[in-house]
């Protein structure tokens, strides 16, 4: 798994939104420390979390699972664009067949998650699709053969107040192991 951060709003937006509430305004440190703590104590500290809406931030997730596609779905205020499951099919098409020990080259589509069997049968499962696909099936029709395991890639936007949520919730030990992984990048 891949994260690079793309884009995020300059702190002086969110401050100035906590400052529009008092009419409190300060320019002489704009986006500097005071603006920091500013955003701490009354955003996170004082629990008027909505002025933390006003930051927003960019992601570029690469080498996630479907599975964990499913889960980032759930977080209802954030934007996601994902890989297109018919372009990466395409690239799947050209395969040679799968054997279950085939684990690094089975890799470049699927995330493994180091249990044996799980992987073996995912495995069996991306042969099942590659099979599917070289007997000429529609990839629209196709992709119902996809395992959980099928490796994607997305556009993520969210804000600062959705993705402290984010972090909190998938942090905690009965999260999937996979979004545990992703919250604590």
């Amino acid at each position: 798994m891949k994260v690079t951060l793309h884009h995020y709003t300059p702190l002086i937006v969110c401050a100035s939104a906590i400052r529009t509430c008092w009419q409190s305004f300060d320019k002489s440190d704009a986006g500097g420390e005071k603006d920091r703590e500013l955003i701490d104590r009354v955003g996170n500290k004082f629990k008027h979390a909505s002025t933390l809406e006003h930051l927003n931030y960019n992601f570029y997730i690469e080498g996630i699972s479907r599975a964990l596609l499913q889960e980032l779905a759930r977080h209802r205020i954030a934007s996601l664009s994902v890989k297109s499951t018919r372009y990466t099919l395409k690239e799947l098409k050209g395969e040679e067949p799968f054997a279950t020990d085939e684990r690094e080259r089975a890799s470049k589509y699927l995330v493994m998650t180091g249990e044996d069997i799980v992987d073996e049968m995912s495995i069996k499962a991306l042969e099942n699709l590659r099979y599917v696909l070289s007997e000429g099936i529609s990839n629209d029709r196709a992709k119902y053969c996809l395992p959980e395991s099928y490796k994607t890639e997305l556009t993520w936007s969210v804000n600062a107040r959705s993705l402290q949520n984010f972090i909190f919730l998938r942090s905690d030990k009965a999260a999937l192991w996979e979004i545990r992984e992703l919250a604590s990048i």
